[in-house]
């Protein structure tokens, strides 16, 4: 059965309101920007976050109000702000639920959610602040039923007696969206280079959306270098094609990060007021996904592809009259 859908669709019908939602890629590497943009388009809000190293993803979606409570443990387009703007100021003013794990607990509690597991068992955080202090408390916590009703518990280890551990909750993960290489209709993924979160958030959600680059046939995707194959398409739900939809980030051995425009967001993001006309021109002021990239224009998204024995997106001349 094809599970291929248009952008439009897949988020109407697998994005709701008040969601658990956690988005793959890494800071500036393979995230799902063009779900991102149809999201805000599209007006879905309140959402529980469970993030990995972010950058201008949730950024854009918290500094638009769409986030009720994120856990992460790292926000930046790394490069280009130390910290994301509209996060930081969301922070400061007191108007987001924001907790604060380590970035090795946090991958490691969504990976106990890929494996079923009730709560996870770690000795990690033990000995810093991020145990003696909470960004969402305990009272804040009760008013939300999607959030743990404790940050993490102290638990005897039941094979080594008088032994603290810090059991950390284990996230419900309602939507997870991943932009990946190439998938088929089946739902078959394919990511190369590293799969970050991406396969633990694809096995633990209730809904996963795969938006990709290449849209190819199942027995493509299954006979021919299958081993780089990375989800199942029973775990995914609809599949989206999406050519740059991790634009302006980078998507490995297909195209390089847009320094340019997040450059540009750097700049953009530092006021509400030239933040919300970014939005306007960029996410509101464009019907869709592929007016996106015709707003982009061709010249520049050639310029960011990938050169091969580089890694990246470079002037082959000029490096070879550099040696």
């Amino acid at each position: 059965m094809s599970k291929v859908m248009n952008l439009k669709d897949a988020i109407a019908k697998y994005v709701e309101n008040g969601d658990v939602i956690s988005l793959g890629g890494f800071t500036t590497n393979r995230k799902p920007y063009a779900a991102v943009n149809e999201i805000l388009r599209q007006g879905q809000k309140d959402f529980i976050v469970e993030a990995g190293p972010a950058g201008g993803d949730w950024d854009t979606l918290i500094g638009a109000g769409r986030v009720k409570a994120y856990i992460n443990c790292y926000t930046a387009n790394s490069g280009y702000t130390n910290v994301s703007r509209r996060f930081r100021a969301a922070v400061e003013k007191g108007e987001l639920l924001m907790e604060d794990y380590s970035q090795d607990v946090e991958m490691q509690r969504i990976h106990a959610a890929a494996l079923g597991l009730p709560y996870l068992p770690v000795r990690l955080m033990m000995g810093s602040s991020l145990v003696d202090e909470w960004g969402i408390s305990k009272e804040e916590r009760q008013k939300i039923d999607k959030l743990p009703d404790d940050k993490f518990i102290y638990v005897e280890n039941p094979f080594k007696k008088g032994e603290k551990l810090v059991a950390a909750p284990v996230p419900e993960i309602d939507t997870a969206i991943i932009h990946v290489q190439m998938a088929s209709p089946d739902g078959t993924t394919r990511i190369l280079g590293n799969t970050f979160h991406d396969v633990d958030i694809a096995i633990a959600a209730r809904k996963v959306i795969v938006t990709c680059e290449e849209l190819v046939s199942d027995e493509y995707i299954k006979n021919f270098d299958a081993d780089e194959n990375k989800i199942p398409g029973f775990c995914v739900d609809a599949v989206v094609h999406a050519p740059f939809g991790a634009h302006p980030s980078q998507c490995y051995k297909y195209y390089d990060y847009d320094a340019d425009f997040y450059k540009m967001y750097n700049v953009k993001s530092k006021t509400e007021e030239d933040f919300n006309a970014f939005l306007d021109e960029w996410v509101y002021g464009v019907e869709d996904h592929d007016a996106y990239l015709n707003k982009l224009g061709a010249t520049r998204l050639i310029g960011l592809k990938d050169v091969p024995g580089f890694g990246y997106a470079t002037d082959v001349l000029k490096k070879g009259e550099e040696k």
